[in-house]
């Protein structure tokens, strides 16, 4: 039993301890190229959630890690078989029960840890803000690693890429089958404006790639994913462990 993980903790134990903070962490149930789990997104970001709590706790933070939704917004991946899709509006009244479920058991901050690039939850905390006394705020993992990401990887990409597929050799070796990856190559828009990021869409994931891949994934290592998962752990940690230590008082979070 792990004192930060909610899905292992009994009425006695949670009795005994003042939470602060709730993290939740936010998947998804999609293909990743032709060599890695359905699941990727979940063992990640659940992965780094459970060694932050873990390293947030030993800090002397007083945070709680709640299960991991395993299902995202996938409208645009559908044309692949068994893609889980579950509408945005859908995933914010969930989240907004959970935020409201903590707020009936005393804990006033709420982490939503993203690990699928489809989930946009901004709006979300904007709907609630003013609507709760949780503060709530919002994590993309991959954000965490930003700065970083070209002193350990070598090839850009969004999905399956090198820094995905490093991230599963490194957690789950056993489920990754990197011989039978295709390139990720994706096929630009006609659209100069859409290529340069000035109109947004959503992309139908069917013509834009293969295989469903985004990023040339065959450089990946563990080693790589091992460095990123320390950086990522150890920023994430650190806010938590803030965040716990925090009076919620009148100039917060300034």
């Amino acid at each position: 039993m792990q004192p930060w993980r909610l899905a292992e903790l009994n009425l006695k134990a949670i009795r005994e301890r003042a939470w602060q903070v709730a993290v939740l962490p936010i998947g998804a149930t999609e293909p990743h190229n032709l060599h890695l789990p359905y699941a990727t997104d979940n063992f990640q970001v659940e992965a780094i959630c459970d060694r932050a709590c873990e390293q947030a706790t030993e800090r002397g933070g007083r945070v709680v890690l709640l299960p991991t939704v395993p299902y995202g917004s996938d409208s645009n991946q559908m044309s692949f078989p068994l893609c889980m899709d579950v509408r945005p509006s859908t995933l914010g009244l969930l989240i907004t029960d959970l935020v409201r479920s903590c707020e009936r058991h005393g804990v006033r901050k709420f982490v939503l840890v993203n690990g699928h690039g489809g989930n946009e939850f901004k709006p979300l905390l904007r709907e609630l803000y003013g609507r709760t006394e949780v503060f709530v705020s919002l994590v993309n993992w991959w954000t965490l690693l930003a700065d970083a990401h070209g002193e350990i990887f070598a090839h850009p990409g969004e999905h399956a890429d090198e820094m995905e597929t490093s991230l599963i050799l490194q957690l789950r070796p056993d489920l990754v089958s990197l011989a039978d990856a295709d390139e990720g190559a994706v096929r630009p828009s006609r659209f100069e404006a859409i290529n340069r990021g000035w109109v947004s869409i959503t992309r139908p994931w069917e013509r834009l790639t293969t295989n469903s891949g985004h990023g040339y994934p065959h450089e990946s290592t563990a080693e790589k994913g091992a460095r990123a998962l320390e950086l990522v752990t150890e920023r994430l940690a650190k806010f938590l462990a803030e965040l716990s230590a925090s009076p919620l008082d009148a100039t917060f979070p300034f």
